[in-house]
């Protein structure tokens, strides 16, 4: 790709930055300490070790590389909380963000913030003329995060292949923000 995102972003407080192979002991501690929270939601968090962590940190730098994903961590003062990305795999044009926080940093804004930051770096990027939220009707943590930046529900249907984990319901719920072209 011609064309990343900074490997840096700011929504203070929080800090977005890009992924390193350092971060592999600070990540596989946040994602430790939340399992339980992110176990409901996310199938991967149940079986994440220092392996998994270590061969997720080298995606994140080959997709970043081809321009398939551009992945942060989320950070405040440094200390690792979380993540948020933007991921080309929704087809032509567009990008789909996802993301994840610490348990003890939720509800101050600190997503929504940091997906905000995303939107914004996305604007910037050529040939996105569009962005999507999906996750689960039963987490509905993550749908006030679309609802709060303007994208607006376009389909609630059942997922394919049905809940992949435990705290699901097996309908998902997509989001859509229609991004302006830049001048």
């Amino acid at each position: 790709m011609d064309a990343a995102p900074p490997e840096l972003l700011s929504a203070r407080p929080a800090e977005l930055r890009r992924w390193r192979r350092e971060d592999a002991d600070a990540l596989h501690r946040a994602v430790s300490k939340s399992r339980e929270h992110l176990a409901p939601w996310m199938p991967w968090a149940a079986g994440q070790g220092p392996r998994e962590t270590e061969e997720y940190l080298g995606r994140c730098d080959e997709e970043w590389e081809s321009g398939r994903a551009y992945s942060y961590a989320l950070t405040v003062d440094g200390a690792v909380l979380g993540s948020c990305g933007l991921m080309r795999r929704i087809g032509p044009g567009g990008l789909e963000i996802g993301y994840w926080l610490h348990p003890a940093w939720t509800g101050r804004g600190l997503v929504t913030r940091s997906v905000g930051a995303l939107v914004a770096a996305a604007r910037a990027l050529p040939g996105v003329d569009h962005l999507a939220v999906r996750h689960d009707e039963a987490n509905s943590a993550s749908g006030a995060v679309p609802r709060r930046l303007g994208f607006t529900e376009i389909s609630r249907g059942p997922t394919e292949g049905g809940p992949t984990a435990p705290g699901e319901n097996g309908v998902e719920v997509v989001w859509r923000l229609d991004l302006a072209p830049t001048p």
